[in-house]
C-alpha cells in the first residue's frame, strides 16, 4: 500500500490483540472498545495504512491537522498516547526522519477473532465480565429517601469495583441513566457491559425492603434475583450478600468457574477488603449517604449541607474513614471555589485528611484526600504524587482518582503522562463529566483546540448546570480568535467569579477597554480575598505584567488553589519572558 492509498470504508485492520475499524472510528483490544481521542485515532489510521513505512512528521501533521499550523509537540503527545495503549514498541521513532508502525498486520485470510457485537457493543463471553450497577429506584413514600437508594447503588459499585476479574462501570456513567426510560439492551450497548444489576428500595422508618436482579444481557435472562426485608441495622449484611451473589453469578455464568474454583473464603476476604473504610454504624452510614447526595450537587449551598451531614456521621462513628475523606473534599473545594475563606477551608481539609489516614490507612479515599491538600495548598508535589499513587494502588480503576492524577501531571508539566491517564479515565468512565472537563483542559494545553471544544461540549451535555464549563468554552473561543462567541459563552457562566473573569478577557479581546476594565474592577471589589489568582490571570491576559505579579504575590500569600496550575496556565503565557516568572515558579516548587 502506498502512502496515498486510503482503505475502503468497510476495511478492518488486525494486529495482535488489536482491531482497527476506521469507518466506525473504533479501536478494539481483545474485542472491547478503547476510547481514543480523534487526533490520536487519525494518527493511528495514518500509520497503520502505511505499516512498515517511514512516515515523516510533516506528512503526519498534514494528515492529522489538515490546514492547521500546530507545534510538533502535539504530534509527540499523540504518539505517546498510542504507545500507552499499543505498547512501547508499536511505533518506532526514526530520528530526523519520522515514525514507523511496526506491529505486523494480520493477513485477510487468517482466522479472525470474534469482535464485539455491532448490535450490542458487548464483548465475547470469554472476556472479563463487566457490569453496570444502575441507580436503584426509590419506592419509598417519602421522596426525600432518594439519597438512600442512590447511596446503596454507589456502595455496591464501590465494593464490586475492587473485586478481581470484574470490570465495573463507574458511578458517573451508570447514574447518567437515572430516571431515564431505557431498556437493558440500550444501557449495555452504551456502557459496553455483559451484565446489569438493577433494583429498588423502599425505606420506611427503620425498615428497608430491597429488590435486586442481575441480568445477563446476551440472553436477556436473570442470573440472580432476591428480595430483602430487613431492619436498617442489617443494611451492611444485605449489601455484602448482594455483592457476593453478583460476583458468584458472573463468575459461574460468564467465566465458567465452579463453586470450588471460586473459593468462598477467598471471595469473603475480597469483600471484606473492598468494604474497608465503611462505617460500623448503620445510622452514621445513613447520615453519610445524605451528605454524599448533597456533595455531588457541587454548589456552595449543598456543599455546606454535605459538611454538616458528614460531621454528624462522624460524631456517631469517629472511625468512619470514607466520611473523613469526603469531609476533606468538601472543605478543599469550598476553599478552591471561594465558597469559604481559603486558609480556613484548607486547614480544615488537611485536618480531615489526617483523620482519614489515621482511621483508614488502606482506604483509597484517604490517600486521595491527602494528595488533594498537598497539591492545592502545600504545593508539595513529590508527596502529592506518592499519595495519589497509593490511592490508585488500592483502587486502580477509580476514574475519580485517575482524574486527580491527570491534574497533578498537568500541573507538573508532564503532559504525555497526563494524556495517557485522561484516556484511561474516559475508557473506564465514558460519561464522567470531570473526566471530559479535564480532557478539555489537557487538549487546550497541548493546542488541540477543536478536540478540546468537543470535550467541553460532551461535559456540558452530560451536566448542563455544572459550574465553569461555559467559562472554559469561552476561554477556548478566545484562543481560537472567536471573540464574539467567547463573550456569548462566558455570559452563560453561573459561577460569578469566572463569569466576571470571562468578561474581562472577552471584552479586552474585542477591543472594548472600558468594559474590560469595569468587569475587572467588579472582580476585585467582590472577590479580592477569594480570587487573587483569577485577578492575576486577568491582568496577565491584558498585558499588565506588574499588576499580574502583584496579584500572583497575593494569591501566593493566600495559598490560593489556582497557583498550583500556573506553570501550564495559557492565560499567563505573556509573563513567561519576565525575569520574575521563574523565581515565582521556584517558590511553588514548579521550576524544572
Amino acid at each position: 500500500m502506498t502512502s496515498n492509498q486510503r482503505i475502503a470504508p468497510n476495511d478492518l485492520y488486525r494486529f495482535g490483540r488489536f482491531a482497527l475499524q476506521p469507518a466506525t472510528q473504533r479501536l478494539l483490544v481483545d474485542g472491547e472498545s478503547v476510547s481514543v481521542g480523534p487526533r490520536a485515532f487519525e494518527l493511528l489510521v495514518a500509520l497503520v495504512e502505511r505499516a512498515g513505512q517511514v512516515v515523516s512528521k510533516l506528512e503526519l501533521l498534514d494528515l492529522v491537522w489538515p490546514g492547521l499550523v500546530v507545534e510538533e509537540n502535539n504530534l509527540q503527545v499523540q504518539i505517546s498516547t498510542l504507545r500507552k495503549i499499543l505498547g512501547p514498541n508499536a511505533i518506532t521513532t526514526l530520528a530526523g526522519r519520522g515514525y514507523r508502525f511496526t506491529l505486523p498486520i494480520d493477513s485477510a485470510d487468517q482466522p479472525q477473532k470474534p469482535l464485539a457485537s455491532e448490535e450490542t457493543g458487548l464483548t465475547t463471553p470469554e472476556k472479563t465480565p463487566s457490569i453496570a450497577v444502575l441507580p436503584f429506584i426509590n419506592l419509598s413514600d417519602d421522596v426525600a429517601n432518594e439519597y438512600f437508594a442512590d447511596g446503596l447503588s454507589e456502595e455496591l459499585i464501590n465494593v464490586l469495583s475492587k473485586i478481581r476479574g470484574l470490570r465495573v462501570v463507574s458511578r458517573t456513567s451508570a447514574f447518567s441513566f437515572k430516571g431515564a426510560k431505557v431498556d437493558i439492551q440500550t444501557v449495555a450497548r452504551k456502557l459496553n457491559v455483559t451484565a446489569v444489576l438493577e433494583g429498588s428500595v423502599r425505606k420506611a422508618g427503620l425498615r428497608v425492603r430491597i429488590n435486586a436482579q442481575l441480568v445477563q444481557v446476551a440472553s436477556d435472562s436473570s442470573l440472580w434475583s432476591k428480595s430483602y426485608d430487613r431492619e436498617l441495622e442489617d443494611i451492611f449484611a444485605v449489601q455484602d450478600d448482594i455483592a457476593r451473589s453478583v460476583v458468584q453469578g458472573l463468575r459461574t455464568t460468564l467465566m465458567g468457574e465452579s463453586s470450588d474454583e471460586m473459593g468462598g473464603g477467598e471471595l469473603a476476604a475480597e469483600l471484606r477488603a473492598a468494604a474497608k473504610g465503611r462505617s460500623k454504624s448503620a445510622e452514621a452510614y445513613r447520615i453519610y449517604l445524605q451528605g454524599a447526595f448533597f456533595m455531588k450537587r457541587y454548589n456552595a449551598e449543598d456543599m455546606t449541607k454535605a459538611i454538616r451531614h458528614f460531621r454528624n456521621a462522624l460524631e456517631i462513628d469517629p472511625g468512619f474513614a470514607v466520611a473523613w475523606a469526603s469531609l476533606s473534599f468538601c472543605y478543599m473545594h469550598q476553599s478552591a471555589n471561594a465558597w469559604a475563606p481559603i486558609a480556613e477551608g484548607a486547614e480544615c481539609a488537611w485536618d480531615a485528611a489526617r483523620h482519614a489516614l489515621e482511621t483508614g490507612p488502606e482506604v483509597a479515599e484517604s490517600h486521595w484526600a491527602r494528595s488533594t491538600v498537598l497539591m492545592y495548598y502545600d504545593w508539595d508535589w513529590q508527596r502529592a504524587e506518592a499519595s495519589i499513587s497509593q490511592a490508585l494502588h488500592f483502587a486502580p480503576d477509580d476514574s475519580t482518582l485517575i482524574v486527580g492524577a491527570v491534574t497533578l501531571m498537568q500541573n507538573l508539566g508532564r503532559l504525555e503522562e497526563a494524556d495517557a491517564l485522561v484516556q484511561r479515565a474516559l475508557v473506564l468512565d465514558p460519561l464522567n463529566v470531570e473526566a471530559h472537563i479535564t480532557s478539555g483542559l489537557q487538549l487546550t494545553i497541548t493546542g488541540r483546540l477543536m478536540d478540546a471544544q468537543n470535550a467541553y461540549l460532551a461535559a456540558l451535555e452530560l451536566s448542563p448546570q455544572h459550574v465553569r464549563i461555559h467559562y472554559w468554552l469561552g476561554r477556548l473561543h478566545l484562543l481560537e480568535g472567536r471573540d464574539e462567541e467567547a463573550l456569548a459563552e462566558v455570559a452563560r457562566e453561573e459561577h460569578e467569579t469566572f463569569r466576571l473573569l470571562g468578561f474581562v478577557l472577552a471584552h479586552h479581546a474585542r477591543g472594548q477597554a472600558r468594559k474590560s476594565k469595569d468587569a475587572l474592577q467588579q472582580l476585585i471589589l467582590k472577590y479580592a480575598e477569594d480570587a487573587a489568582y483569577q485577578i492575576a490571570q486577568a491582568y496577565a491576559y491584558r498585558g499588565e505584567a506588574d499588576s499580574a505579579f502583584e496579584w500572583l504575590e497575593r494569591a501566593f500569600g493566600q495559598r490560593d488553589a489556582g497557583v498550583a496550575s500556573m506553570k501550564i496556565d495559557v492565560l499567563l503565557h505573556r509573563l513567561h519572558g519576565d525575569p520574575r516568572w521563574h523565581p515565582m515558579l521556584e517558590r511553588v516548587r514548579l521550576e524544572g
